[in-house]
């Protein structure tokens, strides 16, 4: 293992650390550019990892550029950056086990792009003991053929907003509680969404007028569940401002749709390990940092 430090204190290293994974590709800008605001912020020392296959070249060395960068963007940063050998997934797994959280750009070096069935994203994300943030590179991704209108752009100015997918039957804890953290740290809004199927709908007009009815029912419900579900994060974060809401639509498009309003998406990750499929899906097509929080 080679490591180059940078202003790491001896009280930095007793410290939690947020762990960055880069590449040799400028996909990996933005997930160091975010992870050293949100070590800055939160007063965390950061640590950029270059995993290099045994026997590879000794240059360039991605992990230097990424930590000048990262001391650019954020000159109060503390930094380190480490270069380790093996597969990535995993090296980056051992390295994030006391991590704060890991963060990764969402498509890295190579051809193939997004979240593949064995990309290192959805590796780390879907096995990792610390939330994993998944930062997109460029422009969002074409959503899904489907019966949803195209997304608005937040317009500039807009405050930090924080956004939550939240089962109002069985909230995620370890999820939910990063969403208010992370909203109280940024001084943002949390908007707590649970999305969910709507009812079947009756056929022929008395059945449409039956249908909006079952509608409004079924979300005055859900959002009653919802509001129960919060009320100890509420307790727990006074400060924080939160906008409760129910998304009678298919979950994965719901939150993609939400996406494009919202500067990080938080969504919980099953005990069982590995991304389900509506985490699975919003990951390949959010338009802001997507953070997956283990149960």
């Amino acid at each position: 293992m080679e490591r180059g430090t940078e202003r790491v204190s001896e009280a930095d290293a007793m410290k939690q650390v947020i762990v960055v994974g880069v590449d040799r590709s400028a996909r990996s800008r933005p997930a160091v550019e975010w992870a050293a605001r949100e070590a800055v912020l939160r007063d965390l020392p950061l640590c950029v990892v270059h995993v290099a296959p045994p026997g590879g070249p000794d240059a360039p060395r991605p992990e230097t550029v990424a930590a000048a960068l990262a001391v650019d963007r954020c000159p109060t940063v503390a930094v380190e950056s480490v270069r380790l050998t093996g597969e990535p997934g995993a090296v980056l797994l051992e390295r994030g086990v006391d991590a704060a959280m890991t963060v990764l750009g969402l498509r890295g070096e190579g051809r193939r792009t997004g979240l593949t069935p064995g990309s290192t994203a959805r590796v780390v994300a879907g096995s990792a003991r610390c939330p994993v943030v998944l930062v997109p590179a460029g422009p969002a991704p074409r959503l899904p053929a489907g019966p949803t209108r195209p997304p608005l752009r937040p317009p500039a100015g807009r405050p930090y907003q924080v956004l939550a997918a939240v089962d109002a039957d069985d909230p995620a804890d370890g999820a939910v509680d990063f969403a208010f953290d992370t909203a109280r740290l940024h001084g943002a809004r949390l908007h707590a969404l649970y999305a969910g199927p709507p009812p079947l709908r009756a056929p022929g007009p008395a059945g449409r007028a039956t249908s909006a009815a079952r509608h409004a029912a079924r979300a005055e419900r859900e959002l009653l569940l919802l509001t129960r579900a919060l009320r100890h994060w509420r307790e727990k974060y006074p400060a924080v401002r939160v906008f409760e809401d129910v998304v009678l639509l298919d979950p994965a498009r719901a939150l993609i749709r939400a996406s494009h309003h919202a500067d990080l998406m938080v969504v919980g990750r099953g005990g069982r390990g590995g991304l389900g499929p509506v985490a699975y899906a919003v990951a390949r097509h959010t338009a802001c940092p997507l953070a997956v929080v283990p149960a």
